[in-house]
């Protein structure tokens, strides 16, 4: 059995550390990175950074790289100089040596290394080695003032040398004493003479150069960091100056949309920028009186639709009144004046059906829509419309399925306005069903509640589906309406679903029916996250992934509506039709 770590354990403390360096440096990066997107500023000053680092440095390295060619080509040339005085000063001391055999030549040998090495004019890290060929009386190296084995020409300029060649260089990093390897500059030279051949090597220290450089090196990077601290501040006042604007143009903008209509930008000087706000405050104030005009001419609808149903309401009343007394009276009438005294009942019935709804349009229209939720099991409300709508289902050969849960599905809703919804989408199942079932499921979640209604009918045709929920909207003209509807109880039905910030969608195709769904949370005030029921019904395949949505007025910002979310054979768009 595993034992878990506990957290004063040395490996517990490790991890716990290192679980909270996780999420702050999650937490930073996240910090960040919505600064970038939301900061133009930022991104001006970081884009201007890079750039101009990216420049200094290439600018630095170039600059250094020409100060250290400029001084060790100066040096090899000095170095140089120096070797070939000091071949002719080597061979004119030798020229008294009559041979190989000379007694003279090794003192001669010695007391030359040692004022070839006081001859010049380098520091005290300058060495000088005579490395004679051939001799074996002679030793292997002549070296003043350091140890011999500490002086080793490099075996690649000893090689050349031995050549033939009348003199080379190399650089190398090498110690003449107990100190560290550092760089040296190594000329040598053969010396031709009658006592044999003689190399001779100058080892020239780099040190003054490898302190320029870091001078330099140093200098330009102090200067660099200065230059893109000036560059940066430089960089962040001209983005002020553009972004300052854009921002009050924003925030202008965000007050303009919230319904302060009379915000204005400040408009400074004559460039660019003030034309900018010259121009926005010339739209602000051409959007202020299209909407005010727009605000006046909804009002006056608005009124003239409340007027008029309120007008019509007393004489349709003395009509109705007039038309009862008539229909009481039918029988004894000839046949073709009972036909129009039913008809003349049945389209005053109608009138006062779309005059109600007129009234319940313009309390949407006003604002003046209230809400009188109570707790209701929903099944009631579904048992009752199926009920009240069962005779017309019977008269157009349809027939009504509903599919219930055992347990109850109490939600606070206003179930005079569900009620409404569900008689306007069973109603226009059953009128555009073509007498095959319609079929009415319910079923809820810990926090909504879903209820479809299907039917095999005439289905939505392309182009159709986003105008079903439109005032007055019919998929055919032609076509006879069975239950007397007016062509506004979608529009209501769509009002009420949001009244209780639910969702009324529909999804639909072509000889393959339509299914409307109505999404309610349990209790009010809730945000819906998800439906229960799935939008497209099973039976219709996953081939025809056609959906039209009455979506929420608003949803979180970011947040995808969940109708949008597939579901094994459905997809949807919000109140607009997807191509399959």
């Amino acid at each position: 059995m595993r034992r878990r770590a506990r957290p004063d354990a040395p490996d517990g403390r490790v991890r716990l550390v290192y679980q909270r360096f996780r999420r702050a440096a999650g937490w930073l990066s996240a910090r960040v990175l919505a600064r970038w997107r939301r900061s133009l500023q930022l991104r001006v000053v970081t884009s201007a950074l890079l750039a101009s680092s990216v420049m200094t440095v290439a600018l630095g390295l170039f600059v250094v790289h020409r100060v250290t060619d400029g001084l060790v080509v100066a040096e090899k040339e000095q170095a140089l100089e120096q070797l070939a005085s000091g071949v002719t000063y080597l061979g004119d001391e030798l020229s008294s040596i009559k041979g190989q055999d000379d007694p003279e030549l090794d003192s001669v040998l010695r007391q030359a290394a040692r004022n070839l090495s006081d001859r010049g004019s380098r520091a005290t890290d300058f060495a000088v080695a005579v490395l004679p060929t051939g001799n074996r009386r002679l030793s292997p190296k002549y070296v003043p003032r350091y140890s011999p084995d500490d002086v080793r020409p490099p075996a690649q300029l000893t090689g050349l040398i031995a050549t033939g060649e009348q003199r080379g260089y190399q650089f190398t990093r090498t110690s003449l004493d107990d100190r560290p390897a550092r760089p040296f500059l190594v000329v040598g030279a053969p010396v031709d003479t009658q006592a044999g051949r003689f190399d001779l090597y100058y080892f020239v220290p780099l040190d003054d150069q490898v302190a320029t450089v870091s001078l330099v090196q140093n200098s330009l990077t102090a200067i660099g960091a200065l230059l893109l601290l000036l560059l940066a501040a430089i960089a962040g006042i001209v983005a002020r100056q553009v972004v300052t604007p854009v921002r009050v143009a924003a925030r202008t903008a965000e007050r303009l949309s919230a319904g302060l209509l009379e915000e204005r930008m400040v408009v400074r000087g004559e460039d660019e920028l003030a034309r900018l706000a010259h121009s926005f405050n010339q739209m602000a104030a051409n959007l202020q009186r299209q909407i005010v005009q727009l605000e006046n001419l909804s009002r006056l609808q608005q009124r003239f639709t409340s007027d008029v149903s309120h007008e019509l309401r007393t004489p349709l009343t003395t009509v109705r009144m007039a038309a009862d007394v008539i229909h009481a009276a039918s029988d004894t009438f000839p046949p073709a004046l009972a036909r129009s005294t039913e008809l003349l009942s049945n389209e005053v019935d109608r009138f006062e059906s779309l005059l109600n709804d007129l009234l319940e349009i313009s309390r949407y229209d006003a604002g003046a829509a209230v809400l009188d939720p109570e707790d209701t099991d929903v099944r009631t409300i579904v048992t009752r419309t199926v009920d009240g709508l069962a005779q017309l289902a019977e008269r157009t050969g349809s027939e009504l399925e509903v599919v219930l849960p055992d347990e109850p599905v109490v939600a606070e809703v206003d179930p005079r306005r569900v009620e409404r919804i569900l008689r306007n989408l069973v109603g226009n199942a059953i009128e555009h069903g073509e007498g095959r079932p319609v079929k009415i499921t319910l079923a809820s979640d810990a926090d909504a509640l879903a209820i479809t209604v299907r039917d095999y009918g005439v289905g939505l045709r392309p182009g159709e589906a986003q105008a079903v929920f439109d005032r007055f909207w019919r998929a055919d003209p032609s076509r006879a309406r069975q239950t007397g509807g007016t062509g506004l109880g979608l529009s209501i039905s769509r009002e009420d679903a949001r009244l209780h910030d639910g969702w009324l969608q529909v999804w639909g195709w072509p000889a393959l029916g339509a299914q409307f769904r109505l999404t309610l949370p349990l209790r009010r005030g809730e945000r819906l996250a998800a439906a229960p029921l799935p939008l497209a019904p099973a039976d219709a395949g996953s081939r025809y992934p056609r959906a039209i949505e009455a979506a929420p007025r608003a949803l979180p910002a970011g947040a995808a509506h969940p109708a949008l979310t597939p579901g094994p054979a459905d997809a949807a768009g919000t109140e607009e039709e997807q191509d399959a």
